[in-house]
């Protein structure tokens, strides 16, 4: 897979793909994570990004023209299966969704910055619009890092266990169950018997219940179609 980010401010970006399951990703040669500085392709002598916006108010407005001559650089050279605007006004991301990026060949991110980007490329260029939630960030630079964190990591190959993606929260519309490691006591608190059984049966059944109760009282809101298979 691989993933062009255009950035305002790259260099929030630069940090995170050099370290983790992203960096493992990089180093197996199983993604491809390339940043683009928007400043790069500004106009003039002072590689202008941003203006005020028609009409008046407050903030600056990221140009079209800047990020029209990226992207079209970048679609000169290969073809998007998403060409994705991180945007606090677009779908809220899902796990259903990340899922389905997981499976894509390349996609192209786009960081808005200040009030956003000139809304003609929007209507030009971008397939998918993503919010990461009902907040405001300074930069899209974070949505997509969350975004690429989110897809990258269900990448075959990226962790180490192939089934650890398939039980996270979310995969199936249920939180996951509490989780324990050594010592068995801790501060006269025991980890559970069922997990010491060594009866993978009971274990599994234990952790549905465990999925299917924490969802009911932390995230009822979440579909719950999975509590009665």
């Amino acid at each position: 897979m691989r993933i062009d980010i255009i950035a305002a401010v790259p260099g929030l970006l630069e940090g995170f793909i050099n370290h983790s399951m992203v960096k493992r990703a990089r180093d197996k040669g199983l993604a491809e994570i390339h940043l683009h500085n928007l400043h790069d392709y500004g106009i003039g002598r002072y590689r202008q990004i941003d203006d005020y916006p028609f009409g008046g108010g407050a903030g600056m407005v990221l140009m079209a023209e800047p990020l029209a001559i990226c992207i079209d650089q970048l679609l000169a050279e290969r073809k998007y299966d998403q060409i994705i605007y991180l945007t606090p006004d677009g779908e809220k991301l899902e796990q259903a969704r990340v899922n389905h990026l997981s499976l894509s060949t390349n996609l192209l991110l786009i960081c808005g910055h200040y009030k956003g980007i000139d809304h003609r490329i929007r209507d030009l260029y971008v397939t998918l619009e993503l919010s990461v939630g009902d907040y405001v960030l300074t930069g899209g630079e974070l949505a997509a890092a969350v975004l690429t964190d989110a897809v990258v990591r269900l990448l075959p190959g990226v962790l180490g266990n192939e089934e650890s993606a398939l039980s996270d929260s979310f995969q199936d519309d249920l939180l996951a169950p509490p989780v324990y490691t050594r010592p068995e006591v801790f501060r006269e608190q025991r980890v559970p018997d069922t997990l010491l059984s060594g009866d993978h049966a009971r274990i599994a059944a234990w952790r549905h219940e465990q999925s299917v109760e924490r969802t009911r009282r932390l995230r009822p809101d979440l579909n719950q179609d999975s509590e009665t298979t």
